[in-house]
């Protein structure tokens, strides 16, 4: 199911990109909100989670194209 160049374009542009966004949005209202610890875990940890798995799926997906297009 990862290897298809479908499912990872949907991951890598726009699924993965979006909760990234969301969990910074969500890291930077609790560090507002005073609870500066777990905001700033959300904000490092899981914000990078999501980028770097977006990263991930387009170097993925640019694999799966090149190697489809060499058979």
């Amino acid at each position: 199911m990862l290897r298809k160049p479908e499912t990872l374009f949907v991951l890598g542009y726009m699924l993965l990109p979006l909760l990234a966004l969301l969990s910074a949005i969500v890291g930077l209202t609790m560090i507002l909100g005073g609870n500066k610890i777990a905001g700033a875990i959300v904000l490092v940890i899981v914000t990078q989670v999501f980028a770097f798995g977006a990263m991930f799926a387009l170097r993925r997906r640019k694999s799966a194209l090149l190697a489809d297009d060499g058979e």
